[in-house]
This record gives C-alpha cells, structure tokens and sequence, in this order.
C-alpha cells in the first residue's frame, strides 16, 4: 500500500565535503545539491566524460564487498550506504551527490559528518507528496548461507533493531534499536565502521583500504597480534606505537556506545534498505546483517513494491461530486465527441491526475471493434489516458483554453485485460519527471473492475494555439 501525507523535502543548498576515500586512498570532493521532487537520491561522477549519473537504486547493486557498491554502464561507486544513511535519517528524498572519484570519503567511518554537512546546507520542503510504503504483511530475505536474516513487519512508523553476533568473544552478542527516525543523528549517526584484525591484515594484503586509519574505523582484535604483525600495522598506519586495550580494541580508540557496532550495523541497515526507492512505514528486524542480505531485502522489497503499484488500484469516491465534469473538461480540451473518451476528472495535482470514463455499448467504435463481441481498441485506452493526462498539463497555465495538448511518445505500453461495455474505467497518470517547457512525461494506467487492464508511458507536449 502506498500513501501520501507529507511533502518531499530537499537541501536549501549546496553544501561540499572533502575527505580520503577508505579503498582507494584518493582525495575526494563530495557536494551535495538540491534535486525536484520525485528525483530520489542519485550520485554524479563529476571526473567521467559526460559526467555519468548512478541512481541509488538495488538494481545497480554489483557486490557488497566491504560495502555496498553500485554499477552501471560501467560508472562505478563504492561504500555508497553510509551517505544515503545520512540522508533517509534527516528524512531528505531528494539530492544529488556530486563525486570526482569512485567513492565518497570515509571521513570517520560514521554518518556524522554527512549529517552535520546536511545540516548545514538546510532543508526545504516541495509541492509534491512523499510516497511512503505500509507494511501490511510480514516480508523476510534470508540467506542461508550465513543465517543473516532480514524480516519487516507492520507498525504505524520507521523503525530498525540490529541483532548481532560474529562468534567472537571479544564483540559478544549486541542488539540497537531505533525507534524514531528523529533520533538518528543522536543515537546512530556517528557509530563508526568496525573491522576485525584478521580481516584488516588480509585487506592490506590485497591492496585495499589505502585511505583506511586507525581514527575512521574500530579494530576488534580477535586473536594474538605477533610483535611483526604490530611492527607492520605500526607502519601501514603511521603509529609510533600501537596498543591493545583492555576491552580488545586495537589502539586508542573510545568507544562512543558499548554497542556501537550494532549501532552502526543499523546505520547499514537504513543505507542499504534506501536502495529499495521509496520509504518504509514499518519495523525492520535484522539479524546478523550485513551488506548482501541488506541490499537482497531491499531488491525484494523494491519488486514487491513495484508489483504492487502496478496493481495498486486508486481509491475513489464515485458518489462524490468531480473536480471536473464534462462541461468543465471540455472548457479545456478541444476534443469533442465523439472523440471526448474522458468524462470526469476526479483528482487533480501538481503530480498526478485521475479521471473516469464509463464505457457503454452507445461508443460508435462497438460498430465495427467487433461486431458480435465488443471490445474497445486498445489506441484508444490509450487516447484516453493521453486526454486526462492533457488535463495535468494544462493544469499549469492559466489559460488553458487557448492551447492544444499534442502527444509527443508512447512507451511500455502493456495490455492486461479487456474493455468492454458496462466497464467503468479509472485513469491514473503520475509525473515522471518534472514539468518543463510544456513537455509531460507521465506513467499512465487504466483500471475496471477492481484490476489494471492497460498501462503504457505517455510524452506530451501543450503548444498555445497561434492567433491567441
């Protein structure tokens, strides 16, 4: 189930970071840039020819190595979760990242000093209303292999418990929980990444973590450090000398919480679920995750999610009086029967436009469309998706009635069902992308009956009729 009861919110201003990248060793510049609404989150990399854009999206997800790394047509980013933490914590929807380099900078290994940045750059609201998806029914990735599990469940706001446990004596057994999304910035955002000794040793080895020090993540120390293994960390991090201290952590480094792996597990968690493209109204309960089942939750979640708003039949009150009816629609639609196919407009606003047509055995294309068995066209489903559309364009001038809508592009066009007579049909068209120039990309459906019966992309333009 998808609702709307708040407005979509970006950054005032841009806003830059610099910092080292954790796997590279590269100096990075991050900026942060306001973004329309409905643009989501999305990450530019400002040093590539054409300066590519990566949606943060599941579908680009390419490993989860040491992070969650995406990928496409090549253009790479790397640890992309803790920044898109940041952001769905101070409950953001839309903003380009701006990269010159393949990953954002480590900094200290929390979102801290994202959120801090974020904050700084401000925040404003938009027109447009935020989707938000209800968790009515329990959903679970589980990966056998580890045992990892991820499991959402109904509750009436956003929250995450992290359960963790790696076997190990000197991490233990650790639960955190977020309750409110509004205590993100206290209780989450500066729990910092944490890795074990065996695994810092072996990264080395391979060349990784070249921006990696002893202050942007915590070294658990999980078995006996020789005296030439300390000597070559002492080295590899520019120590005179390194320490283990009594709670096992390599160094001098403070734990900010008993708990802040855990903590920063559910930092993980929210970066990663982002990928899903939408936020979530429910309780998220993971155990022992980690990077692949994060972002295989939020692939399945972003499937169910898509499925169901393809099906997803909008909720209208018949019985209530139109925002338009026919009268009104004609005053700004040239069309005229017996190619008026739209009859009443139900909603109508900066981003979407529902409107009805009941079908009868009295439309003249029964005639011939079949003698015997009628059915009406499918181009014509489609011309009547394309004139309530031409209601939400013209929506945007003042005078309407001296323009004509001209259809510019139709796409993904899908028929589901038949249309016959008898058939109510409810159109429903959203906005792809913002408005511009009078041109109006929209994802168009139809329903009758309670079900989807054709769904297609309609590009529109509105052109002011000369003499006027």
């Amino acid at each position: 189930m998808i609702v709307s009861d708040q407005k979509q919110r970006t950054i005032e201003r841009e806003v830059i970071l610099t910092g080292v990248g954790l796997h590279t060793g590269e100096n990075v510049v991050m900026k942060f840039l306001p973004a329309p609404a409905n643009h989501g989150y999305a990450f530019k990399r400002v040093d590539l020819e054409g300066e590519p854009i990566i949606q943060a999206s599941a579908d680009y997800v390419v490993n989860t190595q040491r992070g969650t790394n995406l990928e496409k047509n090549g253009v790479k980013i790397q640890t992309s979760e803790h920044v898109l933490a940041a952001l769905v914590g101070l409950q953001i929807d839309n903003v380009l990242i701006e990269l010159n380099a393949p990953e954002p900078p480590i900094m200290d290994g929390s979102s801290k000093f994202f959120v801090e940045a974020l904050e700084k750059a401000g925040c404003v609201e938009l027109e447009a209303e935020r989707e938000e998806y209800v968790i009515k029914d329990v959903i679970t990735y589980r990966d056998d292999a580890t045992g990892s599990e991820i499991t959402v469940i109904p509750s009436d706001s956003y929250q995450i418990t992290t359960m963790v446990d790696f076997g190990t004596k000197v991490l233990g057994t650790q639960n955190a929980t977020l309750e409110n999304l509004n205590d993100f910035k206290t209780e989450i955002a500066n729990a910092r990444t944490f890795s074990f000794l065996h695994e810092l040793e072996s990264l080395l080895e391979n060349g990784l973590i070249k921006g990696g020090d002893l202050n942007n993540a915590i070294v658990y120390v999980d078995k006996e450090v020789s005296e030439a293994t300390m000597k070559k960390l002492e080295k590899v991090f520019n120590k005179k000398k390194l320490s283990i201290k009594p709670n096992g952590i390599l160094d001098n480094l403070t734990l900010h919480q008993p708990n802040e792996a855990a903590r920063h597990k559910l930092l993980d968690v929210i970066g990663d679920v982002a990928l899903a493209g939408i936020r979530i109204r429910g309780k998220i309960i993971a155990n022992k995750p980690g990077h692949f089942v994060n972002t295989q939750f939020a692939k399945k979640l972003a499937k169910i999610i898509k499925n169901e708003k393809r099906n997803y039949v909008p909720e209208v009150d018949l019985n209530k009086p139109p925002l338009m009816d026919i009268t009104k629609i004609m005053s700004q639609l040239p069309h005229r029967p017996p190619f008026l196919l739209v009859d009443k407009i139900l909603e109508l606003s900066d981003t979407h436009v529902i409107g009805l047509k009941n079908v009868t055995m009295n439309e003249p294309f029964f005639v011939g469309h079949f003698p015997g068995a009628p059915v009406m066209p499918g181009v014509l489903q489609l011309e009547a998706m394309a004139q309530t559309g031409g209601i939400l364009v013209l929506s945007t001038v003042d005078d309407p009635e001296n323009y004509l809508t001209y259809l510019l592009k139709i796409d993904n066009v899908r028929y589901k069902r038949q249309v016959v007579p008898g058939d109510t049909l409810i159109f429903k068209l959203d906005l792809m992308q913002p408005i511009r120039r009078g041109i109006c990309q929209m994802h168009a459906r139809a329903y009758a009956n309670g079900k989807l019966v054709s769904e297609a992309e309609i590009m529109a333009q509105i052109a002011k009729v000369k003499g006027n």
